[in-house]
């Protein structure tokens, strides 16, 4: 996720590369990333002098390493954090960061390599409206971007940072039912990828709520009614509702 935000920053044009750094310990994400964006500084560590007093960062760690990374942060003169980790809270953050440091927590998701992410932003105790709109300006640069309260982090996380893999997997699943039924499976694997594009298309373009959109392609008595009927008898909605309850339980646990 890091690595898509330094690259939509900097072909975006809302940042000029050699105002952007990165920070990767694995040796394969480093190359990979100064392969993808040329002239980007990617480095190992954050050793003194790579960054200016003032300059701001973006977070984008496994949420055992937040905390040690915000002091290595506050070390360098960093006052200002976005951060992408999944279940920190801002104020564990702003702790870490000392006295007066700005956090802004952000759950985006991977649809960030390809320009389509969706992002939901909470300001910290120090935030200011500043600062909402420095965090919208760098996850614009890959996607959409809404504020909501940050107690609604955890929900936004199991429902569109996770979500994606929900979708995937129902896509995985369709491709296997078709290969099943007789298909092809690349004739199978093209079907249920178009067919999902065409669905978040209509989602996102006509304006029609998710069920008004699924009744309008099941006639009574027909192929999809009786598709839906079988879902419905394995509590297959129930299971979409339990798996992101069970996402909401592990962020909050994660920030514990």
């Amino acid at each position: 996720m890091g690595g898509a935000l330094a690259s939509g920053l900097v072909t975006g044009g809302a940042w000029a590369v050699e105002d952007v750094a990165v920070v990767e310990p694995d040796p394969g994400r480093r190359a990979a990333l100064a392969t993808a964006v040329p002239g980007l500084a990617v480095v190992e560590t954050l050793a003194p002098g790579l960054v200016a007093e003032g300059t701001d960062a973006v977070l984008a760690v496994k949420p055992d390493m937040a905390e040690v990374t915000c002091h290595a942060l506050e070390a360098v003169g960093v006052r200002r954090v976005l951060s992408i980790v999944a279940g920190m809270t801002s104020g564990r953050l702003e702790a870490s960061l000392g006295a007066g440091a700005v956090v802004v927590r952000a759950m985006p998701n991977t649809a960030a390599l390809v320009g389509a992410a969706v992002s939901a932003i909470s300001g910290g105790s120090n935030a200011h409206a500043a600062d909402l709109e420095w965090a919208e300006r760098v996850l614009g640069a890959v996607g959409s971007v809404v504020r909501v309260p940050e107690r609604y982090q955890d929900a936004v996380t199991a429902v569109s940072g996770s979500g994606l893999a929900y979708l995937f997997l129902v896509v995985e699943s369709l491709v296997e039912a078709g290969v099943l039924a007789g298909l092809p499976r690349e004739l199978a694997t093209t079907l249920a990828t178009e067919t999902a594009r065409g669905a978040g298309l209509l989602l996102a373009e006509t304006g029609e709520r998710p069920e008004e959109l699924r009744a309008g392609v099941t006639s009574p008595g027909g192929t999809t009614a009786a598709a839906l009927r079988a879902l419905e008898a394995r509590a297959v909605r129930s299971a979409f509702i339990e798996a992101v309850l069970s996402a909401v339980e592990r962020s909050r646990s994660l920030g514990r």
